[in-house]
């Protein structure tokens, strides 16, 4: 015997929710998405045209899809015509790809997935998912949608403008010196700009203009010879003037695109050319990606960033004012690896902002083994005399104070060392276990004592039983948080271009994590 079974029997419509489990992602979706302020939907409004599709229902719906790793517009579109919680979260609806692919890349869109972070560490707050006390930085390089042969680099611009300066104003010393151009005014005397260079252009054919005039207007053979004779250089050189404008021209705009980068993808400007994790093989991956940022707590994204620097040292800082600007408060603790461990980053936390920083540096793990601490040439481990401001090395040998530096990096941020030099090196046993130093140098010994100061602050907060015990859950708090992102969510290329573009995509697959975390605890 089997259940009844026929096709053309008429059903009545039933609502779509009553079709959906209890705890389906959709609610989750849904309540998120009501949560947010009626006035962040008030710049999509438009009073010409067709009626558009309400926000919230296109952001719940590409918000579903993402949760379900369903990334492309096509497919998302194929899910409201046979996916349950889609049809319901839609009512009915069913935009195109065309207009799902045009809401998800909007400017507008931005600020909403940003109040999805709010509202949603908010709901957290509420029921005691967090406690506020800590947050986890970490970052990773994502794949851009770029094609991995497509890379401009700033050191072979630099040295191709270097080359194309030098035989411009060789070519225009030459045209001075042949009497063929008067003198120009210049604005510097180091190359030409490209008015200078169009200007220039512009004087030499002139002059090619009077030869072929002249060529014209005499029928003599020898005469006309000699002109064409005449003519071929001037000719030769305006050639060769086009060719240094469009040159000139295209290296400024590649420095313009490059800005403090050091390289960038022609398929997407805003990319930046990363060492990638290993594959499977143990090669090295060069492509172009974007660095993105997150705060984490309880394996939750509360907050994140893209960067087109691939190192994560000159992130932290950027990151920071963009928590406080746009989500939320920053806590006491700040919790991040060695890889933001510099002076100007603890500067930061400790006195800008008067917050605790849990951040190691490269040398932390290092210094806890014994071998590092019984390394006699190791100057850290060398007696040191406050009264008289010595160090004294292996050799019974003193270094005394000598003079003040002041290094600057790439960002201008400074970094003040006293320089201390050992008195007498020469003949000494230990040399050249000692130092480089050619013979006939003493050794020389940089100290930065505001660094030195940072350090003794996190290896003292990481003694401590509550601060070691907040940093220890580093791992476990945020690195999961990318595995869920690549492995489990399959998010590991970004499907559109541009970093504003970009950074939405990052903030909808972050959340579509967040909430398939969140229902999973429910």
């Amino acid at each position: 015997m089997f259940k009844n079974y026929i096709m053309n029997q008429i059903v009545l419509p039933l609502d779509l929710e009553v079709k959906l489990q209890k705890n389906d992602i959709a609610f989750h979706v849904h309540h998120l998405v009501e949560s947010i302020p009626h006035e962040m939907f008030e710049p999509f409004l438009r009073n010409e045209g067709c009626p558009a599709y309400h926000p919230r229902m296109m952001l719940k719906i590409i918000l579903c899809a993402y949760t379900q790793s369903v990334f492309s517009g096509r497919k998302i579109e194929a899910l409201l015509k046979d996916s349950i919680r889609m049809m319901w979260l839609a009512q009915g609806y069913e935009p195109s790809y065309r207009t799902i692919n045009r809401f998800r890349v909007k400017p507008e869109a931005k600020e909403l997935i940003r109040e999805c972070f709010v509202q949603f560490r908010s709901q957290l707050v509420e029921e005691k998912l967090i406690d506020q006390e800590a947050i986890f930085i970490d970052g990773t390089k994502i794949e851009a949608n770029a094609n991995k042969f497509t890379f401009v680099w700033r050191k072979s611009i630099e040295k191709y403008h270097k080359g194309l300066m030098e035989k411009s104003n060789q070519l225009y010393n030459e045209l001075l010196k042949n009497e063929i151009i008067p003198e120009m005014e210049r604005e510097t005397d180091e190359q030409l700009s490209v008015e200078e260079l169009a200007q220039l252009f512009q004087k030499v054919d002139e002059v090619v203009t009077e030869y072929d005039k002249k060529i014209e207007a005499t029928s003599d053979i020898p005469e006309r010879k000699a002109l064409r004779s005449e003519r071929k250089y001037p000719k030769q050189v305006r050639k060769q003037l086009i060719d240094f404008v469009v040159r000139k021209q295209k290296y400024q705009h590649d420095l313009e695109t490059l800005g403090t980068r050091n390289s960038y993808s022609k398929t997407d400007t805003d990319a930046t050319f990363m060492r990638m994790k290993d594959d499977y093989m143990k090669n090295g991956q060069l492509k172009a990606g974007y660095n993105v940022q997150i705060a984490t707590e309880g394996q939750y994204t509360l907050a994140y960033g893209l960067f087109s620097n691939p190192t994560d040292t000159r992130t932290l800082i950027p990151f920071l004012d963009e928590i406080e600007q746009h989500y939320f408060e920053l806590p006491n603790h700040i919790v991040a690896d060695a890889g933001y461990g510099s002076e100007q980053n603890f500067t930061d936390i400790l006195t800008n902002r008067n917050r605790e920083a849990l951040i190691t540096y490269n040398l932390y793990l290092k210094e806890q083994k014994k071998k590092y601490k019984q390394n006699t040439f190791n100057s850290d481990n060398w007696e040191y005399d406050e009264k008289t401001d010595t160090y004294t090395c292996p050799n019974q040998k003193r270094l005394t104070y000598q003079y003040h530096s002041t290094r600057k990096d790439r960002t201008g941020f400074e970094r003040k060392f006293k320089i201390y030099e050992c008195e007498d090196c020469s003949g000494c046993p230990f040399r050249l276990s000692c130092t480089k130093a050619k013979e006939g140098n003493n050794r020389k010994l940089m100290v930065n004592e505001k660094w030195e100061q940072q350090k003794e602050y996190v290896r003292s907060k990481l003694s401590e039983e509550k601060t070691s015990s907040i940093y220890r859950k580093r791992k476990i708090d945020v690195e999961p948080v990318f595995g869920f992102l690549k492995a489990n969510l399959r998010f590991a290329r970004f499907s559109v271009r541009g970093k504003s573009k970009v950074e939405n995509e990052m903030g909808l697959a972050l959340m579509a994590v967040n909430l398939r975390k969140f229902t999973a605890n429910h």
